[in-house]
Formats: C-alpha cells, structure tokens, sequence
C-alpha cells in the first residue's frame, strides 16, 4: 500500500459544523497544505447530532495541540506492509535482518489483528495477540513483541498514532524472561588459550587459515572476513580498514551471475562496524604469505583470474561463501578435541579472553566494531581493576601470550555476561 507521509504535512486547518450524512450526522476536517491544496476527511456515523458535535469538539482540540491524526483509514496490515517495505528494507543493511521483519509481520502479527485500525490498536488487541503466539512458540512471540515496539515507535514518530498500544505490555507469565540483551558465556561455548592455539596450528594446511586469524584474533565477523581485500590493508602502518561486507542485496528484481547471489558486496551492520584495526605481526605475516600465492594464482591463471583483490579467494581468485569453512572447521574441531562450538563462537573467543585478562570492555567494543560498550557493568564490581585502555596493550597480550604459548596456561574461561545486540 502507497501511504501518503506528506498528509501530516498540513499548515491550517477548518473543521464544518455537523450535518446529516445518510441518516446519521458527521462533519469534515479540511487539511490545508503550503502549496494551496486541501485534504477533506470525513468523519461520519454518529447516532446523534450530540454525539458528533462532542467528536468534533474532541478533533478541534487535537488540531490545536497537534496530536491529530491523519491517517484514521489505515489497517495495521496496510501500515505493517508499507512500514517493512518501505523504511526496514531501505534502513537496514541485512538482506536476513529485512526477511525476518518481513516474515514476522506477514506470517504472524498480520493474521492475528491486520483487520484492526491502527489508531484504534489497544494494549488488549496486543496482550491477546502475545497470549496466543506464545502457546505455539514462546521464541517467536518473543520476536513478534520486538517488531511490534519497533513498529510502533516508527508509527508515533510519523504521527501515524498519538499513544503508543505496544508500550508497557509484557509477555505471558509463562515465557521466561531475558535479561536485556544479555547472554551468558562461558568456556564450554568459548575455547581458552591453549584450545586457541591448537587451532590456529591445526588451521595452517587448510583453505580457512586466514579467516581462523581473522576470526579469534582480531574478532571480524564472518560476513566481514570474506568481504576483505588487500586494498584495505595500510601495508606500511600495518593497519587493516573494514569497509565492507559480503552478503545478500535486499533487492528481489536484479540479475547476478551463478553463485554469486549471497556473495554481494553490501554495507556493514552499523557505523560503528566501520573502523581500522592494527594487525597482529602473526596475522600481518600470514596475509603478506597469501599475497604471494594470490599473485601467483593470477600470473599462472591470466585467462581464467578474477581479480577482485579478495584476501580470502579460491586460487582463481573468486570470493569465498559465507558457509566456506563449515566442513573445515568442524573438521579440525572433531580431529583435534575440541569443543564442537560454532565458527561464531571463535569472535566470543576472542572478546572473552580479553575480558578475563581485565582488558578495558570499552576498547573490546570498539575492535570488535559494536554501536556501543558491550559489557555490563555490573560484571566488574571495581572497575579500577581493568588495567588496559589502548589496543596497543591487547596486541602486545596476544603476541606474547598466544604466539609464545606458555603451556601452564590452561586456566578456562569464566563465564562471563556480555551484551549481545550487535554481537552477530
């Protein structure tokens, strides 16, 4: 549905007196707009003339205090529709963050109340919505509860409503409660760092070696490892610049090549996600080691090279899936005793090694390229106690104590409560 968000626009308005409409009474409201067009809205159905003249009295009022709203016609199913497709697909940079909106909106909030108003939506329609949901899935209720905040502050913020329905209403008792954006690590989900260091030595035959340094040395993302390119390395500062990453276009109606669908070059989560990094002489000597293959892939492969400067490539130079490492890595895990953790779980790794060596959770936040500090600080107690501020201390930490692994460090990691909003 095309919603017209000039309509709020207005610049003066006249309210009619009351008259009979079809055996009923109602007034007009007229809308008035700086280049001299006019808006009329009806409004109609009162049993009695009283009860229209107290109706018109009530919108004079909303006019002057200028809580009135324009958009009385619109269904929370025309309003959701326009809302995911028209501000989530433009604002977001997920194409997965757009289909879970989308999906949640379409699949659930819109056969449980589409037919309702949106200004006439109340904190009733909503409860019993939740109440519902959540006897067929307490994790999706817990999702529909986010879009439907989400949703409505956008509505209030474009004086779609005046009173926001979603405000304040809980989940059924019988969903447990999060702690907000809270989740509890611990060292059964992280590797410590002897388990590290049997990794990266495991990795070293294997196509994902890089990507495992990226990975729970410098805490990139994977949708970022493989976006990466000699271009965004500072060779002479020894710096790496995260500039972009590779995924799927939200756009449904362009042609790509085979295979290449999910492997778009888009924009970073957020922009904080933006940021230079210094590189670890362990990982800087092992990017400087893939050039020299990359460059002799090209030479060999003249014909056949596609040379997009990808540091993680296959030697003809293509860019790497998302899901590329899976069989390597599981593999190694399973050769080598290791927790059977997810490849995300290496970038809690790395944020939870330098949190238990009281590392300053500011600094992590920013490396790790979060919207904001990601610890709690309750976790601390005496923050007086957190000994580094500079990413300078945390490369020196890890070239001494990783790349000159003590063996008697086996020490596992506490568990620790960080927050995850932007941790994906």
């Amino acid at each position: 549905m095309n919603i017209d968000m000039n309509l709020q626009n207005y610049i003066d308005w006249e309210v009619k007196n009351v008259f009979p409409i079809k055996n009923k009474f109602g007034y007009r409201v007229i809308l008035k707009y700086i280049d001299g067009s006019k808006k009329i809205q009806q409004k109609s159905g009162f049993n009695t003339e009283k009860e229209a003249n107290i109706a018109r009295d009530i919108t004079v009022g909303e006019l002057y205090s200028n809580t009135y709203i324009v958009y009385a016609n619109i269904s929370m199913a025309d309003f959701l529709v326009y809302w995911v497709e028209e501000d989530i697909k433009n604002r977001v940079n997920s194409y997965n963050t757009y289909i879970s909106y989308r999906n949640v909106a379409y699949n659930h909030i819109i056969p449980q109340i589409g037919k309702k108003k949106l200004y006439e939506l109340h904190r009733g329609d909503i409860q019993s919505m939740y109440n519902k949901i959540s006897l067929i899935s307490p994790s999706m209720v817990r999702l529909v509860k986010t879009v439907m905040n989400v949703s409505m502050k956008y509505a209030i913020s474009k004086k779609m409503i005046s009173i926001n329905p979603a405000e304040g209403v809980p989940l059924p008792k019988t969903i447990k409660k999060n702690k907000y954006h809270v989740r509890n690590i611990n060292y059964q989900k992280t590797l410590n760092l002897e388990q590290v260091y049997t990794l990266i030595n495991a990795s070293k035959d294997t196509p994902i070696y890089l990507q495992v340094l990226f990975s729970v040395l410098m805490g990139l993302r994977r949708s970022e490892i493989i976006g990466l390119k000699y271009s965004d390395i500072d060779f002479i500062a020894q710096t790496l610049t995260i500039q972009r990453q590779l995924g799927r276009k939200i756009e449904n109606d362009i042609y790509y090549k085979p295979k290449t669908l999910t492997k778009q070059e888009v924009k970073l989560k957020t922009v904080s996600s933006y940021r230079t990094l210094k590189i670890p002489d362990y990982v800087f000597e092992a990017i400087l080691n893939e050039k020299e293959i990359y460059e002799k892939n090209k030479k060999r492969r003249k014909n056949t090279f596609v040379d997009n400067g990808y540091i993680c490539c296959s030697t003809y130079g293509n860019s790497r899936s998302k899901g590329f490492q899976y069989k390597y890595f599981k593999k190694i895990l399973a050769e080598n005793d290791l927790p059977n953790i997810r490849w995300h779980d290496l970038r809690a790794t790395y944020c939870t090694i330098l949190l238990k060596n009281k590392f300053n959770p500011k600094v992590i936040s920013n490396l790790m390229g979060h919207s904001k500090e990601i610890i709690t600080v309750d976790v601390y107690g005496d923050n007086k106690q957190i000994a580094a501020d500079t990413t300078e201390e945390i490369l020196e930490f890890l070239e001494e104590d990783i790349f000159d692994y003590n063996n008697d460090v086996k020490e596992p990691l506490l568990d620790i409560y960080i927050d995850i909003k932007d941790i994906n």
